[in-house]
């Protein structure tokens, strides 16, 4: 529960009202599914996703995959730091630049947190959630907003994926991209193969095995069904809260700013409480605990990637330190690089910074679900727990409908950078389709490969062995 979630949501629902309520909801299906198959993956073969590609592909395949995966982190850390960032700048009015600069110091939390157990982590993040939710949810009851027009919107309609209208830099494909981006991140497919394996399992009961991968399965699917609720609220506050139309700056900035400003507002109920300054306040509040959140995830998940596929260990501290400052440099050069401009042109520019970091999620996923599919369709890996026929079914719609949308999307969003021209722009994004097609192909022949051979060497799982 980043603040991409939040950035990709809001101003869904600001340019598009209810028409990305589907998004939302197909994201969260998919959610559940990728992190039910990640979870039987860590607990059945007791290697986290990492590691288990890292078997069965060359170091060539595995360390372009490391990279994609540190990117997707890297793409999330982004969002952090201009969600930290403009929080500090609205609750304290510390300049933007410095702020940016203050959210490397969120190193010293990690420290913290690495000396409190794993359990706590998990009780700590469940609790900024809550804020996140609780803050929503007020903020929505408060508007009053169509509730018709929020369940039509859970119906999917060509709309959703269409390229036109294009609205404040962005249209209902790229949005709706990055809303999948920002709900199903390819990095925490690793960290949930990984955290499965903290449950106590044991592993030479197949009944134990199953019992486990079953209660997980209903953790995960619980914890994203309120992240879908809060992804939804988000988006009916980018509808309902605000006046159609009346928020020109649709940055963190201009959110703010409009929950202050009475005019903006669309009832009586809203009006008044804005005046206390309440609704904006909890606005902030709620951005800053979104960042510190998925900083805790973040950093876990790059010690996972890391150790997995090139054996590299290195203390949380440091990690966390590395990532932090090559995330800072492409927001300090948005900022720098705007500073001239007129302070909507500014804020709009990071807005688009952190929209496009969503996306990039969503390029990076096939990488990550593909694997995954892959290796929890084999019966050589999973014995008894290979996936069912409707899951794989289910797997591979998502892998080909995503991988579909975000080629068939590429153009557009080359286009969308403004920095070539358009003809060159098209080449370019054609050669990136070519290359993502081969890279996806290279890593399928890999996983096929490397799991026929270790069927051939395979050594019967311990459950298996009881058994027999």
């Amino acid at each position: 529960m980043d603040p991409g979630n939040w950035s990709t949501s809001i101003t869904g629902g600001q340019s598009f009202q209810y028409t990305l309520m589907t998004t939302i909801l197909i994201s969260s299906l998919i959610a559940m599914l990728l992190q039910a198959m990640a979870a039987k993956l860590g607990i059945v073969s007791e290697m986290d996703l990492a590691q288990a590609i890292r078997a069965r592909t060359g170091k060539a395949l595995g360390v372009i995959l490391w990279i994609m995966t540190e990117l997707a982190i890297m793409a999330t850390d982004i969002a952090e730091v201009i969600g930290a960032a403009i929080a500090l700048n609205l609750l304290f009015h510390i300049p933007i630049i410095w702020a940016v600069m203050i959210t490397v110091l969120d190193v010293m939390v990690l420290l913290l947190l690495t000396k409190i157990g794993f359990r706590k982590i998990e009780a700590i993040v469940a609790c900024l959630i809550l804020v996140i939710l609780f803050v929503f949810l007020y903020e929505v009851i408060l508007s009053n907003p169509n509730w018709g027009g929020v369940i039509a919107g859970l119906v999917p309609t060509p709309e959703a994926i269409a390229q036109h209208p294009v609205v404040n830099g962005i249209s209902p494909l790229s949005g709706s991209l990055g809303i999948i981006g920002a709900t199903v991140m390819p990095h925490n497919l690793y960290l949930h193969s990984a955290i499965s394996q903290t449950r106590k399992i044991d592993h030479t009961d197949a009944d134990d095995i199953k019992q486990t991968v079953r209660f997980t399965t209903w953790d995960s699917n619980i914890q994203l069904s309120l992240a879908f609720v809060v992804n939804s609220l988000l988006l009916i506050v980018g509808v309902a809260v605000f006046k159609s139309g009346a928020v020109s700056d649709t940055s963190f900035f201009g959110l703010y700013e409009a929950l202050n400003n009475t005019s903006m507002l669309s009832n009586p109920i809203l009006i008044s409480v804005a005046k206390s300054g309440v609704l904006s306040t909890l606005f902030a509040v709620a951005l800053l605990a979104s960042g510190q959140n998925s900083t805790i995830t973040g950093t876990l998940t790059g010690q996972v990637i890391m150790e997995g596929f090139i054996h590299l260990k290195m203390p949380l501290w440091a990690r966390r330190l590395v990532t932090r400052l090559l995330s800072v440099v492409p927001v300090v050069l948005c900022v720098l690089m705007t500073a001239g401009e007129t302070e909507i042109q500014q804020h709009q520019a990071i807005n688009m910074l952190m929209e496009n970091s969503q996306v990039f999620l969503a390029f990076a996923l096939p990488f990550s679900m593909l694997p995954l599919l892959l290796m929890t369709n084999s019966k050589a890996e999973m014995g008894q727990f290979k996936n069912s026929w409707i899951t794989q079914i289910l797997g591979w719609i998502s892998v080909i409908g995503l991988t579909f949308l975000n080629l068939y999307n590429l153009p557009s969003t080359f286009e969308g950078f403004g920095i070539w021209n358009k003809s060159l722009s098209d080449i370019l994004a054609w050669i990136t389709i070519i290359l993502i097609l081969l890279l996806l192909a290279w890593t399928t022949i890999d996983i096929i490969r490397g799991d026929r051979r270790l069927a051939a060497n395979r050594v019967a799982h311990p459950w298996e062995t009881t058994e027999e």
